[in-house]
């Protein structure tokens, strides 16, 4: 081990992982990371797991990779190390997505090649996956990708809700043809116009992060309740 290299703590709990991915820690509406792809692709359901899916791999065979080679990193080469990692697998998934779901990559756009700038993958190889065991950084890392994913799912669905009027528009694109069947009409004749511009990516965004402020004050009350509700009898 180089001598520079910090030494890895204990491994935490699974279960501390999933939770802190999805939930404590969420990449989307906590940590505020990777905003770029999250506000300019959740304009519909369907684009926003399409890309949700693309991160999740990503991160999840990033931590696998720089968990494995962690020991034959040199500390100062580990960054640089990280960077072509994820550009490789990055290559890979926007090759399949040319491949296999060409309509979807094209909705996606420029912002699927670019997840090898969002933060979070990198940020999560440096801070967990170098210091960590193969299966705790592979956990670490899909619970970031799928805490990530439903912030792009709810967001884009809601987005898509009430702008257009449907759920599941265009959802062929990532399902297959059989998929146009799909597409959910509420009966709007058109929807918001707001919500599917980039203000309404911010307005829907900030709506979610204080819901969750919301959530976590609910209970955080509700457990001190509790606790004094215990202690007085």
């Amino acid at each position: 081990m180089n001598p520079e290299e910090k030494p890895a703590g204990a491994v935490p709990e699974l279960r501390s992982i999933l939770r802190d991915g999805l939930w404590q820690q969420n990449p989307g509406i906590v940590q505020l990371l990777g905003l770029c792809p999250l506000l300019a692709v959740s304009n519909t359901l369907v684009n926003g797991l399409g890309l949700g899916i693309a991160t999740i791999f990503v991160m999840c065979m990033t931590n696998a990779v720089v968990s494995a080679t962690r020991k034959l990193t040199h500390h100062d080469l580990r960054l640089p190390t990280f960077v072509l990692i994820i550009a490789a697998l990055v290559t890979i998934v926007e090759l399949t997505f040319k491949a296999w779901l060409f309509d979807l990559h094209l909705a996606l756009g420029i912002f699927l090649p670019l997840i090898v700038t969002n933060c979070v993958i990198l940020g999560r190889a440096e801070a967990f996956a170098s210091r960590q065991p193969i299966l705790a950084a592979v956990v670490d890392g899909f619970a970031h990708g799928l805490g990530f994913a439903w912030v792009l799912v709810l967001l884009g669905g809601l987005r898509e809700l009430i702008g257009h009027g449907t759920l599941l528009r265009d959802a062929e694109f990532l399902f297959g043809p059989t998929a146009a069947t799909w597409r959910i009409d509420i009966g709007v004749d058109s929807g918001l116009l707001l919500a599917i511009l980039p203000p309404g990516a911010f307005i829907g965004l900030g709506l979610l992060v204080a819901a969750r402020q919301l959530l976590q004050r609910y209970a955080s009350n509700r457990l001190t309740g509790t606790k004094r509700s215990t202690h007085n009898e």
